[in-house]
C-alpha cells in the first residue's frame, strides 16, 4: 500500500518484523528481506585468518573487548568505539584478540571506493553533529573516507518520543546502550542493547528512548549522506 504526499511517496510496511531481540539470529540481511545489507557478530578469543571479499564493502565496529588488527597491510589497534572501512578486495585479519566482539554490515553491490582500501576512526576523536529532537550524531565511515556506498555513524538519543519520521535511505541499526521502543504504524516493538532494526527507505518510524539514560545506536545507511536528513509524514522535511 503507498500514500501520495505532494512529491514524496510514503511506503506502508505491514507483516514484516522490523526489529529482533538480542541473540536472536540471523540479524538483518537478505534471509530477513534486508537486501542491501548483511549484518553479522564476529567473535576473536585470538589471531584470524585473513578476510577478504571481492564483491561486498565491509564496515565494522568494536562493540566489546580489544584487539589489534591488520587492515589493508596497516597495523590497528581495536577497542570498543573503533570503526573501520574495508573496501572490497581488501584484506584484514585480527593479529591478536581478548574477548574481541565486532559488528560486521557487508554492503552489497557496493559503489567504487576511488582508490580507498579502508579506513579507521574512533568515536571519540569526532566532532558531533545536531539532528532532530535533540539527538546528536557522530560520523563514522562516510564517502569522504572512501566509503562511498554508506555513511556509518553513532546516534545519541535523549528520553523522549521524537515525532515520526521517514529517511529517503535504507538503514540498519544495532543498540548499543539503552532501553527503548521503536514505533511503527501503530505497532511497537521493544528495544534493548544488542537489538537490531532494519529501516526501509520510506517508512514511517520513531527510536522512542524510554529512559532512564542516554541511548546509543550503530547506524548504517545508503545513500551515503546525513543521519539528520528525515521528513514527517506529510513529506515536510523535518526541523532541527
Amino acid at each position: 500500500m503507498v500514500t501520495a504526499f505532494g512529491r514524496f511517496t510514503q511506503v506502508l510496511w505491514r507483516e514484516v518484523r522490523w526489529a529482533l531481540q538480542p541473540g536472536e539470529a540471523p540479524l538483518f540481511g537478505s534471509k530477513r528481506g534486508c537486501d542491501e545489507f548483511e549484518q553479522r557478530i564476529l567473535r576473536f578469543e585470538g589471531p584470524s585468518e585473513e578476510q577478504s571479499n571481492e564483491a561486498d564493502d565491509e564496515v565494522l565496529y568494536v562493540l566489546a573487548g580489544s584487539g589489534r588488527a591488520t587492515i589493508g597491510g596497516e597495523p590497528a589497534g581495536l577497542s570498543p568505539g573503533t570503526a573501520v572501512f574495508v573496501a572490497n578486495g581488501s584484506a584484514w585479519q585480527i593479529d591478536d584478540a581478548n574477548g574481541l566482539k565486532l559488528l560486521s554490515v557487508l554492503i552489497r553491490d557496493p559503489l567504487p571506493a576511488n582508490g580507498s582500501t579502508h579506513a579507521v576512526v574512533e568515536v571519540d576523536a569526532v566532532d558531533s553533529g545536531a539532528a532532530t529532537a535533540g539527538r546528536q550524531f557522530r560520523l563514522l565511515a562516510t564517502p569522504e573516507l572512501g566509503c562511498s556506498s554508506v555513511t556509518q555513524f553513532v546516534g545519541y538519543i535523549p528520553v523522549i518520543r521524537a515525532p515520526d519520521h521517514f529517511h529517503k535511505y535504507d538503514e540498519v541499526v544495532y543498540v548499543l546502550e539503552g532501553e527503548g521502543t521503536l514505533h511503527v504504524d501503530g505497532e511497537t516493538a521493544p528495544l534493548h542493547a544488542g537489538s537490531c532494526v532494519h529501516l526501509p527507505a520510506g517508512l514511517v518510524h520513531c527510536l522512542e528512548n524510554i529512559g532512564p539514560g542516554e541511548m546509543r545506536v550503530l547506524g548504517v545507511f545508503r545513500p551515503a549522506g546525513s543521519p539528520a536528513e528525515a521528513y514527517y509524514p506529510d513529506g515536510t522535511k523535518a526541523q532541527y
